[in-house]
């Protein structure tokens, strides 16, 4: 089923369009980014012809169904590693595996956006259909294989989200959040291109194998190695790892918060996958080189991270810093190389994605007297008037910090064991000490909550959805400690698909 460029006939018919039966693998290959892009566009079209908002509410749940249907789709695929363009498409468990997350949660946040949208008046059709955009890039991101295709998935995400950071037009801070974005969003795009260029013009293949058999034929030259490092901090951008983080505080606190619940889930993901991808698939030879670059980006993003959220009166901006941190965490999984490297980050993901998502969804219900409000004092006494609400963010704001035996201690637990198998004691040893600095902010909320001064009552949320997502991501905290959901087996299988 692979689609390899020596079985194609003629130079100029590289992507086998000129034979039929190539052209249905492909498809089939890409049939979930395929279908996504269609329906995009559709739907876009149809929009702007059929009445604008009054198809909002239809579009988002056309969406949010397309994107659970292709979840299920993309998840019965079995384990056979498929591949289009010349290597350029990978189609392998470790994408699925990805794929699914990302599909689920921007489904779940989609879900959970809706009320917040149309009570501060920014319910538009274009909202749902500029996730879908940018869930297609990050689909692509973990698939790619060749550099030119890691570029369009990463700008693809990356232009779709700057439009949503400035999606409330009336307020100057997403105005601001939405131009900080993409002023130094630009910036990382051409640190990344550099990079590719030099790697380029080292193998003379854009193709992460090709590029991994001529840096094992010729060894790794200086060209090669700066190519390298630039590559790495146009990711480092994405995942918004220190000292590339400078955009992160600004764009949650300034975005609509619906829009800052997706920043801090889907896009990790794809980031991390895809860091994940270019580690191993292209520069698996040069594991020394590239993970003392992940080492220093680890430490710096968990110090950095726990120390500046200290002082943080917005959750908004608490949750930017909380989210730098956390990466380092998962940085340092993946610094750790190897299958267990890969494994403990990939688990990591998983886990911070569902107390994000909770998280995320008592912020996006936070108002007083109708408005949106985001300063911690806000949440006073808060159990007085919410007692059940109270303690789930009570589970969740434990499971951010690590403490046991909640789900988040486990993702810690994970990356803690890969740094140390692979003699990265020292730099376990600082993810520790973070742990423990990070674990101060988050217990403040909670004193907040049970034991503040005064009280400030907020406004009771209508939402039942966001009722919800907030009682199961919580009740995933506790439960979830028994076997993990299964995550052990499932990403051990993703694991052993890229790291052979």
């Amino acid at each position: 089923m692979n689609i390899k460029s020596e079985n194609l006939v003629g130079q100029n018919e590289y992507f086998g369009w000129s034979d039929f039966h190539g052209l249905s693998e492909v498809i089939q290959i890409l049939l979930p980014e395929i279908t996504l892009s269609i329906f995009a566009m559709i739907a876009l079209l149809g929009a702007v012809y059929g009445g604008k908002d009054k198809v909002s509410s239809a579009v988002l749940w056309c969406i949010v169904t397309m994107f659970s249907v292709i979840a299920i789709y993309v998840s019965l695929q079995g384990g056979e590693t498929l591949t289009a363009f010349g290597g350029a498409f990978i189609d392998d468990p470790y994408s699925r595996f990805l794929k699914v997350v990302i599909l689920l949660s921007a489904s779940v946040v989609l879900i959970m956006s809706q009320e917040f949208l149309k009570r501060n008046g920014l319910f538009k059709f274009e909202y749902p259909i500029l996730i879908c955009l940018s869930v297609i890039g990050m689909m692509l991101m973990v698939s790619a294989g060749d550099l030119m295709l890691l570029y369009m998935g990463l700008e693809l995400q990356s232009l779709s989200l700057y439009v949503l950071a400035a999606f409330d037009r009336n307020n100057v801070k997403s105005t601001e959040a939405g131009l900080k974005y993409f002023v130094l969003g630009a910036l990382s795009s051409g640190m990344l291109l550099y990079g590719a260029s030099l790697i380029y013009g080292y193998s003379g293949s854009t193709v992460f194998t090709e590029i991994f058999s001529v840096a094992a034929v010729e060894g790794n030259s200086l060209g090669f190695i700066f190519g390298l490092v630039f590559l790495l901090i146009g990711m480092a951008f994405k995942v918004s790892a220190v000292p590339f983080h400078m955009w992160t505080p600004d764009v949650y606190e300034g975005s609509p918060t619906s829009v800052t619940a997706l920043l801090a889930t889907a896009p990790k993901v794809a980031a991390m996958g895809l860091f994940a991808r270019v580690a191993h698939d292209a520069f698996g030879g040069a594991v020394n080189d590239w993970s003392q670059i992940l080492i220093l980006f680890s430490i710096l993003s968990m110090l950095f991270g726990a120390v500046a959220a200290i002082g943080q009166k917005d959750i908004k901006r608490l949750m930017a810093y909380s989210s730098i941190s956390h990466m380092g965490f998962a940085l340092m999984g993946l610094a750790s190389g190897g299958f267990d490297g890969v494994q403990s980050m990939l688990i990591y993901m998983v886990i911070y994605v569902i107390m994000n998502i909770g998280t995320f969804s008592f912020i996006l219900s936070m108002e007083k007297d109708g408005q949106p409000v985001s300063d911690i004092d806000s949440l006073q006494m808060y159990s007085k008037s919410n007692p059940g609400r109270s303690l789930a963010l009570l589970i969740l704001m434990f499971s951010l910090a690590g403490i046991p035996p909640l789900l988040g201690f486990f993702g810690k637990f994970y990356v803690l064991k890969a740094a140390i198998s692979s003699d990265l004691v020292f730099l376990a040893v600082i993810g520790v000490i973070a742990s423990v600095i990070g674990a101060f902010y988050y217990l403040r909320i909670v004193f907040y909550i049970y034991f503040g001064e005064g009280h400030r009552e907020l406004d009771q949320s209508p939402s039942i959805l966001n009722q919800t997502v907030l009682i199961v991501s919580a009740a995933a905290m506790v439960f979830g400690v028994i076997n993990l959901f299964g995550l052990e087996t499932l990403t051990e299988i993703a694991a052993r698909a890229l790291v052979n």
